[in-house]
């Protein structure tokens, strides 16, 4: 690698009970973000930040607000090689409101580079960008290319006397490194077309790739996710093997076990799930729901632990559960989306943004139901006393169960962390014959559900049923004390 590629890349998903000590607010935002991206720098040893420029106000100004702000850190660590800042843009082909948002992101990378030069930074701060629901090379070849051919290239266009570089000076970084983020199945089966696509015929001795887990959760269930992403890190590898390019994953976990179990207590369980994994993302809850010096040990058992081959997985194995698992998961959270629906809306905010455009909206087997985001979509069943990771198991087979432990080596672990959080009260109430199918789970695993959750879950679905619902945020926020994260 021409450098380090950071082993921890710190996000800004709301997934958090606790507000961070430098927050004022319970939303953070803006300001407060800068702060959050100082300290996940300096304190905990985070080396990378993504900034996102999707789906909220974008700050263009972080390298200058951090730089002035924390002069004395950043003369002794250079943004740009010795910390990150990743910045994430809207892609046009899904979102075309947002797509001048993508240039102005673009422009403004140049802009920052000047900023970083005039206080003795010789390196870009800048020049790395996610994108998001790619789902072809073409699509981050688009924007390598303009950023190449129109942000930095106008410089010699001549304008009236002069060149645009004689006349503002001149434009870097030269190019920018493109990290296409995988997020549906098509696309996790084949990211290794995607990125082979791009790669082809450039001199690049490695190239990141972004793993979705939330949304593919969301869409296929929690298992399928699994699936796909282990699926998809062993066509990556096969890849890198190919070309001698190395291909360093990103994967997208969050604190609740539907959405990855990564917490600073259990790191250890995503690091041998994902031993090829280069770079895991730390969410809010990872940062702020547990005391500073334990999630700092669990940075650092990141950041020592070395990236390894993945573990393998068959195939056809993966297409068979996925297909069985996501048809049953798709039927149950069809049944309880109106519920789901209503507690979401009740769902305490984190950060101040609009919310980014859920890939559920566009399955077509779900008939363009719309769902809420991932975070509250896992908040509304947990604080039932619902684990969704429980959705969709009922359609396997003892045996395709035992398949599903010699691909997924932490199934077990995973789901008795999550039925910690089952009321089984509310489970019988729910709709279509699900009630009876995940208690029937039940007995294939070591589920040892907290009593005093059950209660406080109990709770939560009255206050939802009734006419009067003024403490429901009240009664979802005691539930997520409870289990430590939010959704």
């Amino acid at each position: 690698m021409a450098h380090h590629v950071s082993r921890c890349m710190s996000t800004q998903h709301p997934d958090n009970v606790n507000s961070p000590f430098f927050s004022d607010s319970e939303v953070l935002a803006g300001e407060t973000e800068i702060k959050e991206t100082y300290y996940v720098f300096s304190h905990l040893g985070i080396m990378e930040q993504m900034w996102d420029c999707e789906g909220k106000e974008v700050d263009n100004h972080v390298v200058e607000k951090l730089l002035s702000r924390y002069p004395k850190f950043f003369s002794e660590n250079k943004l740009g090689t010795d910390f990150y800042l990743t910045l994430r843009v809207p892609n046009p082909n899904v979102e075309k409101t947002q797509g001048k948002i993508l240039l102005e992101t673009l422009e403004s990378i140049p802009r920052n580079y000047d900023i970083a030069h005039a206080t003795g930074n010789s390196g870009a701060p800048i020049w790395e960008v996610i994108l998001p629901m790619c789902t072809s090379s073409a699509e981050i070849e688009r924007i390598y290319e303009y950023y190449k051919k129109v942000v930095v290239g106008k410089k010699n266009t001549k304008i009236h006397d002069m060149t645009v570089s004689e006349w503002l000076g001149d434009f870097g970084p030269e190019e920018i490194r493109m990290i296409p983020l995988v997020e549906d199945r098509k696309s996790l089966t084949e990211a290794d077309k995607i990125v082979g696509g791009f790669i082809d015929g450039k001199k690049w001795d490695y190239q990141r790739v972004f793993l979705a887990r939330s949304d593919p959760a969301l869409n296929y269930g929690s298992l399928s996710a699994v699936l796909l992403n282990k699926l998809c890190l062993q066509k990556l590898h096969a890849l890198e093997e190919k070309t001698s390019v190395e291909i360093l994953p990103i994967i997208g976990v969050g604190s609740a076990p539907f959405r990855g179990n990564l917490k600073p207590t259990n790191a250890g369980n995503c690091l041998k799930e994902y031993p090829s994994v280069q770079t895991f993302t730390l969410q809010s809850s990872f940062k702020y729901d547990y005391p500073e010096s334990v999630v700092r040990k669990g940075v650092e058992e990141i950041n020592e632990t070395k990236r390894r081959h993945p573990l393998h997985v068959d195939e056809k194995s993966v297409d068979k559960i996925a297909d069985k698992v996501t048809e049953q998961y798709q039927k149950e959270v069809t049944a309880l989306s109106p519920l789901i629906s209503t507690l979401s809306r009740y769902n305490p905010s984190r950060r101040a943004r609009k919310l980014h455009i859920g890939l559920f909206g566009y399955s077509r087997s779900m008939k363009g139901m719309s769902l809420p985001r991932a975070i509250p979509f896992c908040s509304a069943l947990y604080s039932i006393g619902v684990p969704p990771e429980l959705l969709g198991l009922s359609a396997l087979s003892e045996k395709e169960m035992d398949e599903v432990r010699n691909m997924y080596v932490a199934f077990d672990e995973d789901v008795k962390d999550s039925t910690a959080y089952v009321c089984k009260k509310n489970i019988s109430l729910l709709p279509g014959g699900i009630g009876k199918e995940i208690l029937g789970l039940l007995d294939n695993f070591d589920c040892k559900p907290d009593e005093e959750y059950a209660e406080a879950a109990e709770d939560v679905l009255q206050i939802a049923m009734s006419d009067s619902r003024a403490t429901l945020t009240d009664a979802i926020m005691k539930t997520a004390w409870k289990r430590n994260f939010l959704g």
